[in-house]
């Protein structure tokens, strides 16, 4: 069998790619390593990966038209593309917007269209996000509300990313599942996120910033519980694509507040956290929370690890890697 992962230095990418090949995939990874975060972090990644003999990089933009023809063109027997590649962040999409239309919206383009020329027409699997639900009140998110009224432009072109997929659906027959990732957190995980932030700023005794005076609440999921998830539509829309959804929630469905976030990371490290309450950011949301019936239902999805055990895990991860 063989996957092409885009995005395959990303946090969700390279976990997903290492048990891809854990479980006998030839993998072909495709990113652009760019330089939103730590370009180091991402090659420390591929290390990780690339003395695998069935692995294969790629360095291309996805929304480089000829970039991914030069990268995935000349692929051959192609059973399945798992688009994982974006331009993650909500904050920075108020400061740099372009680049999400790009790489969101244009980038996904580029890989609906390569799908569409390989002979074997591989199904897609691709990255959505949680914040599609934006102001909506109606807790938990399911996948049968309206997503109309986004709150960032990470939001918005992840929405626009999923209306793409359901019209090249219906007009090219393309199968495509689109994964709405909550907050997910773990070893290998990006700087950018609080369980990166927060964990170093303990360690080293600066103060946190915590938005929304501490009442914030994410529906934190661990990369294991993700990838397994991810793995399970893998698997269902190469051999049943009937039945697959076009959609589904992948959240660990128990929202945590901020204090009880920060608590699990002052068990982990062993240090109290200096924190500094602060208002709302005009592009975050105040909570989410997954409905995961579906998931589970079709993917028999379950999350089973909980904060404290996901945030102690990412703490020894982030202690070692700072140490090396």
């Amino acid at each position: 069998m063989k996957a092409i992962v885009t995005g395959a230095a990303g946090f969700i990418g390279f976990a997903t790619t290492k048990e891809l090949l854990k479980q006998g995939f030839e993998v072909v990874g495709v990113d652009n390593l760019n330089n939103y975060y730590s370009v180091s972090l991402k090659k420390a990644r591929l290390e990780e990966i690339n003395n695998n003999s069935s692995f294969r990089f790629v360095l291309a933009d996805i929304a480089n038209k000829e970039q991914v023809e030069r990268a995935i063109g000349n692929e051959k027997n192609v059973d399945v593309i798992v688009h994982l590649a974006a331009q993650a962040g909500v904050r920075y999409s108020i400061e740099n917007p372009s680049a999400y239309v790009s790489a969101n919206v244009e980038g996904e383009v580029r890989i609906f269209e390569q799908a569409l020329k390989f002979e074997s027409c591989p199904p897609v699997v691709y990255a959505s996000s949680s914040s599609v639900y934006g102001a909506n009140r109606k807790i938990p998110f399911s996948e049968e509300d309206r997503v109309d009224d986004p709150v960032s432009v990470y939001a918005a072109t992840k929405r626009a990313g999923e209306l793409l997929a359901r019209s090249y659906a219906h007009v090219h027959n393309l199968k495509t599942t689109g994964l709405r990732f909550f907050t997910v957190y773990g070893p290998w995980g990006r700087p950018d996120m609080a369980p990166w932030l927060f964990t170093d700023a303990i360690l080293a005794g600066r103060p946190i910033k915590l938005f929304n005076y501490g009442k914030m609440q994410r529906d934190f999921t661990f990369i294991d519980d993700i990838v397994r998830g991810v793995m399970s539509v893998v698997q269902k829309i190469i051999n049943e694509p009937e039945k697959v959804a076009d959609i589904y929630n992948l959240g660990n469905n128990q929202p945590v507040q901020l204090l009880e976030f920060v608590a699990a990371i002052e068990q982990a490290t062993g240090k109290k956290a200096l924190t500094e309450l602060c208002p709302m950011p005009p592009a975050d949301v105040e909570k989410t929370y997954a409905d995961i019936s579906r998931a589970e239902r079709d993917l028999d999805f379950h999350p089973t690890v909980s904060i404290r055990q996901g945030m102690a895990s990412f703490v020894q991860w982030f202690k070692h890697y700072q140490g090396k």
